[in-house]
């Protein structure tokens, strides 16, 4: 695809993304440079995946692709020791609520891409949306979109949706825990034992979520489906009703949308 990738961060979401990357053979071992502080750190992702390493973010910034993956409060530190420097480098940045504006400001010229993953990346399957700045083409969407493909589905949208997408994706896996944790909760009250009512709750989300995206069909078709006159399903139906749960989660949503508008500030 390219010659050499750059990544600036080797935590998580970049560990995540680097062995898929590998597996995939997007990119060769060899055509990979990790900026890193770490030396532990350093250390494990020489040894586990054969990369170059280093602690100095220039040296992985001298790539034709370069991924931001660093925590966004020390953006301000990286972007001094990279201003100034002259490159047509593709800018990948994972870094929450921090703007194209921003980006660009720093690596003016430079073909830019914001991009929003959410915490299933980590197993392969996660959900990015893309937003692209004013320098970067369709060969750029689609370099980004290979890339961020290997941790799952990517899905561009204008800048602008990006909150929404925070308060969504971004922080609904927080949401879908707590649904697991209650559903597994209430098992236990109702009398099952700790661990088989967590791998009940857990397949039954995971069930119910690739069914519907198999058949592409309306939660509410699914939820008709399962929902016989006077049966179970619609007394814990009418309870949830009861409880407010449809109404929370839209308020949960929209609360992170709104704190995310305020950290972008």
């Amino acid at each position: 695809m390219v010659r050499k990738f750059g990544m600036i961060g080797g935590g998580m979401m970049g560990e995540a993304l680097l062995s898929r990357l590998l597996a995939q053979k997007v990119f060769e071992s060899s055509a990979i440079i990790v900026s890193e502080p770490a030396e532990a750190r350093q250390d494990y992702l020489a040894q586990q995946y054969q990369v170059q390493v280093t602690s100095e973010n220039q040296q992985a910034a001298e790539s034709e692709i370069v991924l931001l993956a660093i925590k966004p409060q020390i953006f301000p530190t990286v972007a001094k020791e990279l201003a100034g420097q002259q490159s047509s480098a593709l800018i990948i940045s994972i870094l929450a609520g921090t703007t194209l504006n921003q980006l660009e400001a720093v690596f003016p010229g430079q073909p830019v891409i914001r991009a929003m993953p959410n915490t299933p990346a980590a197993v392969g399957a996660g959900i990015t949306v893309i937003a692209g700045g004013q320098y970067a083409e369709q060969h750029h969407i689609e370099q980004a979109t290979q890339i961020l493909g290997t941790v799952g589905k990517v899905v561009e949208v204008p800048e602008s949706m990006l909150d929404a997408v925070t308060g969504l994706s971004g922080s609904g896996p927080g949401y879908i825990a707590i649904v697991i944790e209650a559903l597994a909760d209430g098992g236990v009250a109702a009398g099952l034992p700790r661990a088989i009512a967590m791998e009940l709750a857990i397949q039954t989300v995971k069930g119910t979520a690739q069914l519907l995206e198999s058949e592409g069909i309306h939660p509410g078709v699914l939820k008709d489906r399962v929902t016989s006159p006077g049966g179970t399903t619609i007394a814990g139906i009418s309870q949830l009703e009861k409880a407010g749960v449809r109404s929370a989660f839209i308020e949960a949503v929209r609360a992170a949308v709104e704190r995310s508008k305020e950290l972008g500030k």
